[in-house]
This record gives C-alpha cells, structure tokens and sequence, in this order.
C-alpha cells in the first residue's frame, strides 16, 4: 500500500520537477541535433574569378563577381535554369553588372546532372521527381564558404534563379530560410513535393516574376493549374505571403506591360512581391519587350530587405 501511495505521489510531482529540472528520470521530448552540414572541398581557382570544388562527391563550378569593397557585402547566389550553367546565365543575365557597382557580391553557380536523368543536363533537385542530389546542402554550404572567404554579409545572403533554377529558390525558401534571408524565382514553380512538405510560418521575403503566357509555370488565370501535379503560382504566392504573416500593401503598374503586388510584413521586415508580366513567357524579360529592367527590379527588390 505505502509503495503504491509512493507512486502516485511521483507521477503527481513528475511534470513540476520536470519544469524546475530537478528529476532526471522524468520523460521528457528530445530535440533532435542538426544535421551535421557536410563541407565544400576541393575549391579551386581554375582561370581568373572561375572556381570549381566538389560536395557529397560532385562537382561544381562558380564565377565570382565582387564589389571594389566585399566587406560586410550582401551576396547573391545565381542559379541557371536546366541544361545551362553558370557561364551561360552570367553572359545571359548579366546581373553582376547592375548588383557590383550597389556593392553585392555576385556568384554565378553550375548544378549537376542527376544519376536518374537520362539526357545527363545540368540543373537543380527542386523536389521534381526522384532526384538525389542534396542540392539545398550543398547551397546552403557554398553560401556559408562565400561568406567566410570573402567576410561577407551572413543576414543578407540571397539567391535568383531562372526556370529550373527558380524551382530551386522555392525550396531554399523553404528549408534553408535561415541562410537564404531572401530569393527571387523567374519563371519558377513550386514542386509537388516542396508545397506537400510546406511550413506554415516562415521568415523570408519572396519575389516571384511571372509572365502570362509562360505554359511552364501553372496558373489558375489561364486555367493551365487544372492540368498540372504543380500547385497554381496563385496558391503559391497566396503560401508565401500568409506564411510570412504579410498582408498586401501596393498594387501598381512598373509598366503598360507588367503589374507588381507588393505584400509586407513590416514587424519582421518581410516583402513578398509578385510580378505578373502580360504578355512574357517563359523567359527573363527583356526591358525592350516588357518596358522594366528585370536586374534593376530585382536589386531594388534586395535593397528592400535593409
């Protein structure tokens, strides 16, 4: 009777000792450690401001475009779209050009093909498919070998893709948001498996450049959504903003051709902005075609985040 009383009386105090720390035989939930982030090895300067390295046994390659000043600079990872590579997007896009002089630092980077893909293209794992290679890691470990290197920024770090490198952005959003403080996606989408695995509450500014006629990226306006395992850009944008507790502050014209929302969360310094261009496709507009300069958009969609 005295033993049974004696346990009761334990079971009783148990959560009030838990709290003051005093029982360690109590259960309590353990936190998981964090993975343990693999590192960048083999870095090497090949020609110039061209790198090369390898990470979980692949290699990649990068071009790296600095400011007269790197200190303390925020940093811009450059991510191409499927079947090019970080010297192609850099004489594409050129968004060096428009970032070096505003003091960023710029970096142009090369996927890898997947063992699964048959046509062996470089690209992104944005979560399409079975893909294994540990893309996010591996982005989250150069931005980290950037910053050290070359004593950058480590609160304004970035990343804009294009295509499949702008399906990437959505998952850096979305699993390393405490590397990537803000992205920008051009003619991306969110992948089945990232909008399935979604958070509800995150901490990191969204841009997501669209055009109209773009028959990649799947919209409920053109009814395009019906017909894709994809979730509709709308949802996605929809996602983003009230994940990030941003409520919708400006709707206005950059163009006759182009129409920006800009939703804020002004306590935590989030913007999400989302740019839907009339008649673009599936591209990284050209001022000419869309009467904005897509680099200078993007910068001042960056300069927001001070």
């Amino acid at each position: 009777m005295i033993s049974i009383l004696k346990s009761r009386i334990y079971l009783l105090l148990c959560p009030f000792l838990l709290i003051s720390g005093l029982l360690s035989g109590c259960s309590r939930e353990k936190i998981a450690p964090k993975p343990v982030l693999p590192a960048l090895n083999d870095v090497s300067l090949v020609s110039e401001n061209r790198y090369s390295c390898t990470f979980d046994s692949i290699k990649h390659d990068f071009i790296v475009d600095l400011p007269d000043n790197a200190e303390n600079a925020p940093l811009v990872l450059m991510l191409h779209g499927y079947g090019h590579n970080a010297e192609s997007f850099r004489t594409s896009v050129q968004f060096e050009k428009t970032a070096n002089p505003a003091g960023y630092a710029v970096v142009y980077v090369t996927g890898a093909s997947d063992p699964e893909d048959r046509t062996s293209s470089l690209g992104w794992n944005a979560g399409a498919g079975t893909g294994k290679n540990r893309d996010t890691e591996f982005l989250t470990a150069l931005a980290k070998y950037l910053q050290k290197e070359y004593s950058l920024d480590s609160s304004r770090t970035y990343a804009a893709g294009f295509s499949n490198g702008a399906f990437m952005t959505h998952r850096l959003a979305a699993e390393a948001g405490d590397t990537f403080s803000a992205v920008v996606s051009v003619a991306g989408i969110m992948t089945d498996s990232v909008w399935e695995t979604r958070k509800s509450g995150n901490k990191v500014s969204f841009f997501q450049i669209t055009g109209a006629k773009d028959d990649v990226v799947p919209k409920k306006s053109d009814g395009t959504a019906k017909y894709s395992k994809y979730p509709a850009v709308e949802d996605v944008m929809a996602y983003w903003a009230e994940s990030n507790g941003a409520e919708l502050t400006v709707e206005t014209e950059v163009s006759s051709q182009a129409v920006l929302k800009k939703y804020e969360n002004k306590n935590k310094n989030i913007q999400i902005w989302d740019l839907l261009v009339k008649n673009g496709g599936h591209e990284w507009p050209k001022e000419k075609f869309s009467g904005f300069n897509t680099n200078a958009l993007i910068l001042e969609f960056f300069e927001a985040q001070k």
